[in-house]
């Protein structure tokens, strides 16, 4: 619930929480506790990464490695840095599957326990503890076939940015239908800037469609999940087909033994979904210039969709700079000032350290006409207000080191034809009328 500032404040933090060590039996009655009121919210949405190995720089398994945080705790779930979901909650589409943020009152639960002194409670208030199979979860539940690095990769302590391609066999001897995918490391994360995986295979219609890299599959960066896709829908790896792990490493200083693993979970045999879902890189700023000590750079690409498409899920990429993103569907018909202009969604506080698939529920995913354009709009801040910025004197471009910039928007959808599409558009009406009818009569 933290990120990488408050190390430097950890030893006044630590002091804090010697101060109140004292402050560890139930307080008086209606206080809010660790044991009873925080453990539980902290168990749901922070654990995956806050413990001993995964990727989060302290434990908040216990009372004890939590306590010394609590002041950190409650300032980033103040500013809503923390559980990591930076939407923007005032404009577009509000509901996601995988919306892991905090409720107001959540937040509050949070922030009254610190006011309150950190108080921990009566033991037998708490919640039976948490169990973890992987250092790093699956976020896609456990795969049915697990694809690995065959052996481990070591980056030195010191090198210039690493590109690699390794080729891996999965020996699959039949077609086999996606309906979930999760790229990850499960050794020297830390070094990995991203690794997105591609199929090869010799009669791939797609093969080779992105720098000659293969079919593109997933990808993994830093704070990413994974794609889960919906009833009906998913991807194809055919028979024989193998697996193109593409790598981008940064040192940090210590050599650094790396793995990956690509999680796969199938439809059963011999179902076929209706529809196959594309997942493309839109918006693609590679002529990107930022001024030195120059705020709110903004770039707009677009991308026009030839046939009638649900979209599913969405995912901005940009690197140390990035500062936010919106996406919008521009219908048929409507210019840029029109009423025929729609956000589907902002990320506000872009943060590279966290590149989220933020996953529509079915019944809000975007149902876009053909001809829609699809405008991407970008903002950087290479300004010393940017913490991340590394050399804000200097003006950066586009590059693929974590000290370059970029921006685009991973944006998964499939297409519809257009009989299905105008039910689709029909049955999402009927929906909102009857939604709307309900809310009515429960406010009479």
């Amino acid at each position: 619930m933290s990120n990488t500032k408050h190390f430097a404040t950890a030893v006044s933090i630590l002091a804090f929480g010697a101060l109140a060590s004292a402050q560890t039996a139930t307080g008086p009655a209606g206080q809010v506790t660790w044991t009873r009121d925080v453990l539980p919210i902290v168990q749901k949405s922070c654990q995956d990464c806050h413990r001993p190995g995964s990727i989060a720089p302290f434990s908040l398994l216990t009372y004890e490695s939590a306590r010394p945080w609590a002041r950190s705790m409650k300032e980033d779930v103040l500013k809503k840095q923390m559980p990591p979901f930076y939407i923007d909650r005032n404009v577009g589409i509000q509901h996601f599957k995988n919306d892991n943020g905090l409720s107001d009152a959540q937040i509050q639960t949070i922030a009254k326990w610190v006011d309150g002194g950190a108080v921990k409670g009566d033991d037998k208030d708490a919640p039976a503890p948490r169990q973890f199979q992987d250092t790093v979860p699956w976020h896609i539940g456990t795969p049915d076939l697990v694809v690995s690095l065959p052996k481990d990769v070591v980056l030195p302590a010191r090198s210039p940015d690493t590109w690699k391609d390794i080729e891996v066999d999965p020996h699959l001897t039949e077609d086999r239908w996606l309906m979930a995918v999760e790229t990850k490391p499960t050794k020297g994360y830390r070094v990995v800037h991203h690794a997105a995986t591609f199929i090869i295979h010799d009669d791939a219609e797609e093969q080779f469609t992105d720098g000659g890299q293969g079919a593109f599959l997933n990808e993994y960066a830093v704070g990413k999940n994974g794609d889960v896709f919906p009833e009906g829908s998913g991807r194809l790896i055919r028979a024989g087909s193998k697996i193109n792990f593409n790598l981008h490493l940064h040192a940090d200083g210590e050599e650094t033994p790396l793995n990956l693993s690509l999680g796969l979970k199938f439809y059963a045999k011999g179902y076929t979904p209706k529809h196959s879902v594309q997942t493309n890189n839109i918006g693609y700023v590679t002529d990107l210039d930022l001024p030195a000590n120059t705020d709110n750079i903004r770039s707009d690409r677009y991308f026009t969709l030839d046939k009638p498409t649900r979209v599913l899920s969405l995912q901005p990429h940009m690197h140390i700079h990035g500062k936010g993103m919106c996406l919008e569907a521009i219908y048929p018909g409507g210019g840029v000032y029109s009423d025929k202009v729609e956000t589907l969604n902002c990320i506000n506080n872009y943060r590279f350290g966290w590149h989220i698939v933020y996953m529509y529920p079915e019944d809000e995913q975007p149902l876009l006409p053909a001809g829609t354009v699809l405008h991407v709009v970008s903002w950087h801040n290479n300004t010393a207000s940017n913490k991340a910025a590394n050399d804000p004197d200097n003006c950066i471009g586009f590059g693929q080191r974590s000290t370059d910039d970029m921006s685009f928007c991973w944006v998964s959808y499939f297409n519809m034809d257009e009989a299905e599409f105008k039910q689709a558009v029909l049955d999402r009406r009927k929906q909102k009328a009857a939604s709307t009818s309900s809310a009515g009569g429960a406010d009479q």
